[in-house]
């Protein structure tokens, strides 16, 4: 459900392995465009399968279907399962897609897609990790997490995922899961940040480090696992989102750093937001909830939202007073 680039290269990940895929779009011109001519021109390169049947209605797309991943951004979840619930089937597993935490309710996807719902939690699993959809469309080798409590929704789902090119691993911590998706995109925004101001690999890599660490402060204070956090799903998607061109949140940051506005970024993007723009708020107000201190997600909110300068950010991340490890 979401016919962007993640929802479009899993699609392609599980017609490849032989599944039986419908792939709503939320623009019927779109789902008319990959029924066509194979390909979705706007977000991914390259043909897709022809067993993929696009569509632009919810209920043709949910109707008598077993698995339904959900693959629009966090902050549009509540809005669209609201509208497609009553099509879905009464054992239907929920997969979330997003990486985010709801600025509302500071809810993670899973605990949304609950409440909206009313299924049961064990019926709800998170694909996350080093996940870059442009690569994945290209066949590249990848690995992912496949998180639910219920250990046989997992197998199945990752059966279901599982190609020559794509691993999936399962994992019954949803919230380290979820927590290491929805933290990454700020950190690497960060790194983008340093990248823009001429900033190198010493920085990058301190970033990435010290992110794990206020990611799992969050991870653990919220019920997560330290293993799941240094798994694909928490260092493995931290790294790939930080260093690669290809990730929207990293070059974001980097038009920030290089001395671009927030409306040039965006228009630099076609005017899509980048996940950790938005996603730096909720993180930071879940953070105080629980006494959590994250100051490079701090840094990286006055960035965004309250004017500060990526020199004065670095400036106050240096100038913190020294600790110990």
């Amino acid at each position: 459900m979401g016919a962007g680039a993640w929802g479009t290269a899993l699609a392609k990940v599980l017609a490849d392995a032989g599944n039986s895929v419908r792939l709503w779009a939320r623009r019927p011109e779109l789902a008319d465009e990959i029924n066509r001519t194979h390909r979705n021109s706007g977000y991914l390169d390259g043909p897709l399968p022809a067993s993929i049947r696009a569509t632009g209605d919810h209920v043709e797309a949910l109707t008598g279907a077993c698995t339904v991943l959900l693959a629009v951004p966090a902050q549009t979840l509540r809005a669209n399962l609201t509208v497609w619930k009553d099509a879905l089937d009464a054992d239907a597993t929920l997969v979330s897609l997003a990486k985010g935490i709801e600025l509302d309710t500071l809810m993670r996807m899973s605990q949304v897609i609950v409440q909206v719902t009313g299924v049961d939690p064990s019926r709800v699993a998170v694909v996350t990790g080093p996940n870059l959809a442009s690569e994945i469309a290209q066949g590249q080798p990848a690995a992912t997490v496949v998180a639910c409590t219920d250990s046989g929704r997992a197998v199945t789902i990752q059966r279901a995922l599982a190609t020559g090119y794509f691993r999936p691993y399962t994992n019954s911590d949803v919230i380290g899961a979820e927590v290491g998706g929805a933290c990454k995109n700020v950190i690497a925004l960060a790194c983008g940040m340093a990248a823009g101001v001429g900033l190198g690999e010493n920085t990058a890599a301190a970033i990435i480090t010290r992110g794990l660490a206020e990611i799992m402060r969050l991870g653990i204070a919220l019920g997560a696992k330290p293993a799941t956090l240094a798994g694909l799903a928490g260092i493995g998607d931290l790294v790939a989102t930080c260093m690669s061109p290809h990730s929207r949140n990293r070059s974001f940051g980097e038009r920030l750093g290089k001395g671009g506005t927030m409306q040039a970024a965006l228009a630099a993007t076609g005017g899509h937001v980048a996940e950790g723009v938005t996603s730096c708020q909720s993180v930071l107000a879940l953070a105080s909830s629980y006494d959590v201190e994250m100051p490079l997600t701090e840094a990286v909110h006055g960035v965004c939202h309250k004017a500060l300068s990526v020199d004065d950010a670095v400036a106050l991340l240096l100038g913190r007073t020294t600790k110990p490890e």
